[in-house]
């Protein structure tokens, strides 16, 4: 769901890069990560994690607000550390995997706030409803990556949805409806 904070580092970062146009960038699947947090009737504070996902960054130097970011998130591959709780999250009360097994995230605008900040605005996807999001992000590092011997760079960026404007409010408001979201996420420069 959150998948999805690439645009903002972009943006952020373009004014550091000299590139005379957009330049696309794929994400690193087995670097990038959305966790998200949630409280549990008041007594915990409990994570679920997506990784392995893809998506593709539009990065604009020249004009870092007209870049752009995608990613689409396989729905059931979910990960909480407990089986039966992934199975549940995974069910009609919460992600409705089944139904839709895929959680997208299209930027619409990126807003520059800093030399290395930004606000990505996007249509976030998840059991079958779109509404708009803000991503709060940063460039962590653009350069050369150091193995790979390619343009790379990384981005973190945070949120925080409402389970109900997904239709996935189950057990709220004892199981908050708020979920704070934290994406970190690699990309390398396309072939």
């Amino acid at each position: 769901m959150k998948s999805v904070l690439l645009a903002a580092g972009l943006a952020s970062g373009l004014s550091q890069a000299a590139f005379a146009a957009a330049e696309k960038y794929t994400l690193d699947p087995s670097h990038s990560q959305i966790v998200f947090e949630y409280n549990h009737l008041g007594y915990s504070n409990t994570t679920g994690i997506y990784s392995g996902f893809n998506g593709t960054i539009d990065f604009d130097a020249a004009d870092p607000k007209a870049s752009s970011v995608a990613v689409t998130v396989k729905t059931d591959t979910l990960y909480t550390g407990w089986e039966e709780r992934t199975k549940h999250f995974l069910s009609g009360d919460f992600f409705n995997a089944a139904a839709h097994p895929e959680i997208t995230f299209k930027s619409t605008g990126i807003e520059v706030t800093g030399d290395k900040t930004g606000k990505i605005t996007g249509d976030l996807t998840i059991n079958g409803v779109t509404k708009s999001i803000v991503l709060d992000a940063a460039l962590n590092q653009q350069g050369e990556h150091p193995m790979a011997k390619k343009p790379w760079i990384g981005f973190e960026a945070t949120t925080t949805v409402k389970r109900t404007d997904f239709n996935m409010g189950a057990f709220a408001p004892y199981v908050s409806d708020e979920v704070k979201v934290h994406i970190s996420i690699e990309a390398q420069k396309a072939e």
